[in-house]
């Protein structure tokens, strides 16, 4: 079996591309083809652990759902993390191997051509297409030296391109037919349509943009794909999904979470923020954290800097507060690491080598370490023995005397800590509220009378974006263009 393929680039970032490829995946799952999605190089600290014990981005993670298949390193065989404003880690076919500034990796990327190519060939072995997500913007010439992630994988492969525009943020036609008359006349060669995406209104009254944009290119316009409201119902790769809602829900559980600048693995929240019984705010620098039921400090990619971030907020006193006034406080991964006495970082795994004091909130002291832990466990809630499924992804080890009454039970093995009173938790283990009978048990009451099944509303909506594309786009002449 060798695999078709068939690209879609942007003309800018969050035009929907991830969104579209998980759409399709699942379009050609349902008509009995065997599918895969594939990202040469990603820029998320939203990560999925795999199947075969790496990490990839999380929305090639939501595309291999899409193609009823286990996520795999091969899907994103590069994967960047940002630690700082100038660089980050670097992901291997899944593997961290190492930090870089941004000038060093943009300079060296391109040795990595081989390893992506072998990638793709890998999945093309066992399926029947293979839907290409680009990266960024399809136009930015400036990046195209020894580029991955667009056109310089296209073109190491011969990848027929779809050229997506985001008719929300306008100017859409200037920006479809002006990508093709900057990008280079051979990148520009493989481009087979363009597509746009996000339409509000009568799709006939675009029609006259939708010739213009075909004549100017010489190439079938597709679409446009109207705008797909439950796409909110999924797991986000992009922190932009953060700001574009602050707030979710009006259910008696407040849930207050404060948006760290490296904040990670954001999608913990997602089952939470469709709970009916639950309001969940996300709290943005520069105002303070309102009074609530719960605060989660989420995952982070450098925890002692944004420790000092959220100490630079005063949301440290905040949280002190919420806990003396009888609050409840969960710390996810780097959130458990800020409710110890001490976070160390010896090797500067995440910047200056260097021991940071935490909130003290936890009788744990944390030591970061370069390897990596990466595993899908099966855990039991140690407060409401509810059995959960979750991921670790950490690079540090917690210890103290509040790991004596732990989170949860990993195979007998305790994991987490809680503290005396009961009210303040750390864990590493992310996913955690995607288990229905955990999440109702650990919000309580506010639960009471919820239907939410959250893998079942996760399927759902994949079927129904799939239908939407079905009915928006002609689907067979889009895989007529795969090579």
């Amino acid at each position: 079996m060798t695999a078709k393929s068939l690209m879609f680039m942007g003309t800018g970032s969050d035009v929907g591309k991830s969104l579209l490829v998980a759409g399709l995946c699942r379009a050609l799952a349902n008509r009995g083809h065997a599918v895969a999605p594939f990202k040469p190089q990603n820029m998320s600290n939203n990560a999925a652990v795999t199947a075969d014990g790496g990490e990839i981005g999380r929305a090639q993670a939501l595309q291999a759902r899409a193609c009823r298949r286990e996520p795999v390193t091969a899907m994103n065989p590069v994967l960047l993390k940002p630690e700082h404003e100038s660089g980050a880690q670097v992901i291997v076919r899944g593997q961290r191997i190492g930090s870089m500034p941004a000038r060093d990796y943009w300079r060296r990327r391109g040795e990595l051509l081989p390893e992506v190519v072998a990638a793709h060939a890998e999945l093309a072995e066992r399926a029947d297409y293979i839907l290409v997500e680009g990266a960024g913007s399809a136009s930015e010439v400036n990046l195209r030296r020894g580029d991955i992630a667009n056109f310089g994988f296209a073109r190491a492969i011969t990848a027929p391109v779809v050229l997506i525009g985001d008719i929300q943020r306008g100017g859409v036609i200037a920006s479809l037919v002006g990508t093709l008359a900057v990008i280079d006349p051979d990148d520009a060669a493989l481009i087979a349509a363009t597509l746009v995406n996000k339409f509000q209104g009568d799709p006939a009254l675009f029609e006259d943009g939708r010739s213009f944009i075909a004549e100017r290119t010489g190439l079938p316009c597709l679409g446009p794909v109207p705008w797909f409201g439950a796409a909110a119902k999924l797991p986000a790769e992009d922190v932009l999904a953060l700001e574009a809602v602050e707030a979710r829900g009006q259910g008696p559980f407040s849930i207050v979470v404060p948006r760290l600048p490296r904040i990670s693995n954001f999608d913990d929240l997602d089952p939470l923020r469709l709970e009916p019984g639950v309001s969940l705010e996300i709290v943005t620098p520069g105002n303070p954290l309102p009074p609530a039921d719960l605060i989660i400090i989420p995952g982070s990619k450098a925890t002692r800097a944004d420790l000092a971030a959220l100490r630079h907020e005063g949301w440290d006193v905040d949280i002190l507060a919420h806990h003396r006034q009888g609050g409840r406080v969960l710390g996810i991964c780097g959130g458990y690491q800020m409710l110890g006495r001490t976070i160390a970082d010896p090797d500067g795994i995440e910047g200056p080598p260097g021991t940071s004091p935490g909130l003290g909130m936890l009788a744990v002291d944390t030591v970061l370490a370069p390897k990596k832990q990466l595993r899908l466990e099966a855990a039991t809630a140690t407060l409401t023995g509810q059995p959960l499924a979750g991921y670790h992804m950490h690079m540090g080890v917690s210890e103290g005397p509040d790991t004596a009454r732990p989170f949860a039970h990993i195979a007998g093995v305790p994991e987490g800590a809680t503290s005396a009173d009961g009210r303040v938790t750390g864990t590493y283990l992310h996913g955690l509220f995607a288990a229905d009978g955990f999440r109702h048990g650990f919000i309580g009451a506010a639960a009471t009378g919820s239907t939410l099944a959250y893998e079942t509303e996760i399927d759902t909506t994949l079927d129904a974006l799939a239908a939407h594309l079905e009915r928006h786009l002609d689907l067979d002449a889009l895989l007529a263009l795969a090579l």
